[in-house]
């Protein structure tokens, strides 16, 4: 069996010297820094061609397919974002109606956009005792459909970046009984379905294009990621056009070899790997559910990948303090940044209540036993704002983040035409005043990069007031042309 890896490393200490690009020449003198140059190339013969794949491309491209339970597989060398683009754009025509998950990534709706598509969205259920938005309900999904016969696709989110996971299986069926392909953006569980502590990937569960981010939760480099079709209904055709169109000319054989050492590595010692990645993490969550005040957040259908430590309604205890009422409630910003600051740990995100850490199977058990020790010190001088006489709670500390109450009234495409044609009918006015209007831009927090408004929507009063909170607590809220302000339709 030929592994590219291999390959590239034989080759570069052969005596072949290369009057073709990269300009490096693999040689790492010039320029001093180790950067893994010796293996960076570009297609010469015997190391195949990503966009025509006929030797040892292809046979990696297979391999990775019988190992995440794929028909067909490709890589990704620009990452999820240009699965999700050909995704959409090779299974509907221009104009097209596509119902999406609101909570979808930007790239989702760059694709609309690119395809000037109509989207009917559809929105994740509250989970009001987390904080987070919650899965897509098939009955809505099935809702969705019956109400606009003329939808081309759907895509869904499943895990979100919060680890909230969807019944694919029956978000799948209902689809197929419309015969209507599902793309599902698996990009946050490329490790599901390795061990019986994580779901089932996309590929069993029936979905028809699901994109896999192996950066995310498994040891490939970043920017590497994985586009896998199944079933009929996908225009395979057509996906491996825009993957032509849209992937580098050149893609890059450092980040192949990543990919498929990832799947090497896997293939040849997964069991053993998970085996041991579930036995530590599983351990590390059960000793944080005995953290005092700070809380794990899950839902019933959950990544446990994902440790979500909330701090809602908390204050930071202060022995000098003679009225705890005039505190400050302790936000997921300053959990976020005294893990960096104090015990040097890299959290993910930070929310305005809670902190994403993530795993992966590269964590070591010392490194867990960090998080845990650094969550226990700082759970140990915090105290409950107003949880024990029913006052002074923090009025959003359980409010779910994202996008209540926005209302369509021009598709993203309609919006940017708007923009653009009829410059006088348009406005700036900061982004705490934009609730009752129209907007003309994007504006979300990044990471995750979910859009929090988007164009041709009106702005509902709930999502300017989380704005403002975002932006009291320390957060930048990004897609404006211009910081802090918001363009809008003038008379909308």
């Amino acid at each position: 069996m030929k592994y590219l890896y291999d390959k590239l490393k034989k080759y570069s200490e052969s005596g072949y010297y290369g009057f073709h690009m990269p300009g490096h020449k693999r040689n790492p003198a010039l320029t001093g820094a180790e950067l893994p140059y010796k293996i960076d190339i570009t297609e010469i013969p015997g190391f195949d061609d990503l966009h025509h794949a006929e030797g040892i491309l292809k046979e990696a491209q297979e391999r990775a397919a019988r190992l995440f339970g794929a028909e067909e597989t490709h890589y990704l060398v620009n990452g999820s974002t240009v699965g999700l683009l050909s995704a959409v754009l090779g299974s509907t025509q221009r104009g097209d109606r596509i119902l999406m998950a609101r909570n979808c990534h930007k790239s989702v709706y760059n694709a609309v956009c690119l395809n000037e598509l109509e989207p009917v969205y559809i929105y994740p259920a509250r989970c009001e005792d987390t904080g987070m938005n919650g899965p897509i309900s098939p009955e809505d999904v099935a809702k969705a459909l019956g109400e606009n016969p003329d939808i081309r696709a759907v895509v869904i989110t499943s895990p979100t970046y919060d680890g909230v996971v969807s019944d694919i299986s029956c978000i799948a069926e209902t689809a197929h009984e419309r015969g209507i392909p599902l793309i599902l953006d698996e990009a946050h569980g490329a490790h599901f379905g390795f061990h019986p502590y994580f779901p089932l990937n996309g590929n069993a569960l029936g979905a028809d294009i699901v994109i896999h981010s192996l950066h995310k939760t498994l040891p490939s480099l970043t920017q590497t990621a994985l586009l896998h079709i199944n079933g009929d209904l996908a225009d395979r055709g057509r996906v491996r056009r825009y993957l032509h169109i849209l992937q580098s000319s050149s893609p890059s054989y450092v980040l192949m070899a990543s990919l498929d050492e990832c799947v090497r590595t896997l293939d040849g010692r997964g069991p053993e790997i998970f085996e041991r990645y579930v036995s530590v993490l599983d351990h590390t969550r059960q000793a944080l559910s005995g953290m005092s005040h700070l809380r794990l957040l899950e839902t019933a259908m959950y990544d446990r990948s994902k440790i979500l430590v909330s701090c809602a309604g908390l204050y930071e205890r202060d022995e000098y303090e003679k009225d705890r009422r005039e505190t400050k409630n302790y936000t997921g910003k300053q959990l976020y940044q005294e893990l960096n600051e104090k015990y040097l740990l890299q959290m993910e995100m930070a929310s305005l209540s809670y902190i994403i850490a993530m795993t992966s199977p590269a964590d070591t058990e010392s490194a867990m036993r960090r998080l845990e020790n650094a969550l226990f010190e700082i759970d140990g001088k915090l105290a409950k704002n107003g949880m024990n006489d029913g006052e002074n709670a923090s009025p959003n500390s359980e409010k779910t983040e994202g996008f209540a109450g926005n209302e369509m009234i021009y598709t993203p495409v309609e919006a940017e035409r708007l923009v653009y044609r009829k410059k006088q009918e348009t406005m700036c006015v900061p982004l705490q005043e934009c609730g009752g209007r129209i907007a003309l831009e994007y504006a979300y927090v990044y990471p995750p990069g979910i859009p929090l408004i988007v164009p041709g929507e009106r702005v509902s009063e709930e999502v300017t007031g989380q704005i403002a909170e975002y932006e009291r607590s320390g957060f930048e809220i990004e897609g404006t042309g211009r910081k802090g302000w918001i363009e809008v339709q003038k008379n909308g």
